[in-house]
């Protein structure tokens, strides 16, 4: 079976942490990617050389690989040039994802020198994109697979309601595997993403996020000092 065979139709879930995060470890985000696999999911997402590698050793699912960078002077920090391709690439992922708007880069890196620099690395090129523009752009220069991550998050998506599901329709136009990233909090969310026309769908901060999630429930709690308190408490 194809890697994409093996995504299509299943949910990958993206296990990550903000940095200093009392998660940020690669020892538990692999125990996190290794419950994702217990438990149904049909691929992880993963950020860094570290956490892959700590992954690798107990998830046999295909692994979607991306490093974080920032340069400054440059929006793209979604393995925005070749050389976190080749970092992220030889960590033993099948697939790497890449910022695919069409924002500066350094170097002078575009769409096209990623893509051929992932697939001279032996993976699969995911584009992370924004509009259906920066999709048809990918497509053409030979990503495999176009996803809807960046939506919402460039000057020009700002305010976009997520999940960006009039996106995946736009995409399923195209030849290309299709996924719905981004927004996805309810598992009911992710039957509509399928609807729509995605191949397979991400969902990360509704399940990994552990901080997202406590902030959430603790935010209702008496104690955090919102919302309206209950007479015992008075």
């Amino acid at each position: 079976m194809s890697v994409l065979d093996a995504l299509r139709g299943g949910l990958i879930v993206s296990v990550q942490a903000p940095a200093g995060s009392a998660i940020d470890d690669p020892h538990v985000l692999a125990a996190m990617a290794a419950s994702a696999q217990a438990n149904g999911a049909a691929g992880v997402r993963m950020q860094g050389v570290a956490n892959v590698g700590a992954a690798r050793t107990r998830v046999s699912l295909p692994m979607i690989g991306i490093i974080k960078r920032a340069y400054p002077g440059f929006e793209p920090y979604i393995t925005p040039t070749v050389g976190e391709v080749r970092e992220i690439a030889a960590s033993g992922v099948e697939i790497v994802a890449f910022d695919a708007t069409g924002r500066a880069r350094p170097a002078n890196e575009t769409v096209e020198t990623l893509v051929e620099a992932i697939h001279a690395a032996g993976c699969i090129a995911m584009a992370d994109c924004a509009s259906a523009g920066d999709a048809m752009c990918a497509v053409a220069a030979g990503a495999e697979i176009v996803a809807t991550t960046l939506c919402g998050y460039t000057a020009e998506t700002k305010g976009t309601t997520l999940p960006a599901l009039a996106l995946v329709g736009e995409f399923a136009e195209l030849e290309a595997f299709v996924i719905c990233e981004g927004g996805i909090h309810r598992p009911e969310g992710v039957s509509a993403a399928f609807d729509a026309g995605a191949d397979a769908v991400v969902v990360g901060t509704a399940i990994t996020n552990t901080d997202w999630l406590v902030g959430e429930f603790a935010a209702r709690a008496p104690k955090s000092g919102s919302g309206a308190v209950p007479k015992r408490f008075r």
